[in-house]
């Protein structure tokens, strides 16, 4: 059961975040079915399909049972890095490689250009540019692999439908902090970047019925310090932890980072979390209002 709290004299309510060790395609579907929020209509499927030479991405055989169940489509948007990702033909090639294709459905949302997302009240954006195949979805089912992130220093859920679903171009954007709209990601400004992401993730939660037609899951296997964009990352020194599931992405990822802060083997990916500021993503996100940080973690083995 869901309370409000206060913070700043702003009231959030404690949202629900569901969890299990069993990481099976069954422990997927049974977050899924927890949530109880139906995937309807078009359904999208958001998630990353790995850098060539990255071996860290969601199995296709974990997710393939609850992709079938919610009869969904697997998005992504091209890269702004480079990398064999950066170009529709390339990316083409490395979804293929990675097994998506055997199993869904597979769409780059940028493939055929972008659209503008509005973004309310924003400190930094004021529009969120994604890949134009976005507006042909009606649920998007974010399905996010929980690790480290060179720039972000941490990949959850946030990150997944900012950077995730933003076309090349609005990629740049996000990282540049609204500054430029092409060339290099690299920004001086960090807190400026994490607020930027929040912001986005805040515009694709508000275009989908303010948030209402869509959920999210993290997956914390394979954690390494380095993100599936990465074509070398550095292997896992910590054991996995399980499935979390929320309608909330700023609790679901807040659980997650508690869960690393209270796992033994821990180290690595804390020192890359607090190397980047990485919690402040999710705090900004409280702050706008795209969810909160209080939670209630409920077991469901």
């Amino acid at each position: 059961m869901a309370f409000v709290c206060m913070l700043s004299g702003v009231a959030f309510a404690k949202s629900e975040v569901f969890f299990t060790r069993n990481i099976t395609p069954e422990g997927m579907i049974a977050i899924y079915e927890r949530l109880g929020r139906e995937a309807s209509g078009k359904v999208a499927v958001k998630l990353s399909t790995g850098e060539a030479g990255n071996t860290h991405y969601l199995s296709p055989d974990l997710i393939k049972d609850l992709v079938h169940r919610v009869n969904g489509t697997i998005v992504e948007c091209n890269t702004a890095y480079g990398g064999s990702r950066a170009s529709n033909a390339a990316h083409w090639q490395v979804i293929e490689d990675h097994g998506f294709t055997k199993i869904a459905n597979v769409d780059i949302m940028d493939s055929e250009g972008e659209i503008s997302l509005p973004v309310s009240n924003g400190k930094h954006l004021r529009e969120d540019v994604v890949g134009s195949h976005f507006k042909n979805y009606d649920f998007v089912l974010v399905l996010t692999h929980f690790k480290g992130h060179a720039m972000a220093g941490l990949g959850g859920a946030l990150k997944n439908i900012s950077i995730g679903i933003a076309s090349s171009r609005g990629k740049v954007i996000i990282h540049t902090a609204g500054t430029k709209d092409s060339g290099s990601i690299w920004y001086s400004d960090q807190d400026a970047f994490l607020e930027s992401m929040a912001e986005a993730a805040k515009a694709v939660s508000d275009s989908l019925n303010a948030g209402r037609k869509i959920m999210y899951i993290n997956v914390m296997n394979h954690l390494s310090v380095d993100c599936d964009c990465d074509g070398s990352p550095s292997e896992p020194d910590m054991h996995d932890i399980g499935i979390l599931g929320s309608l909330d992405p700023v609790a679901l990822d807040q659980a997650c980072v508690d869960f690393v802060y209270k796992a033994p083997d821990g180290k690595s990916l804390i020192n890359r979390m607090e190397s980047r500021h990485g919690i402040h993503t999710i705090e900004y996100a409280e702050e706008i209002g795209l969810g909160s940080r209080e939670y209630d973690l409920i077991s469901i083995d």
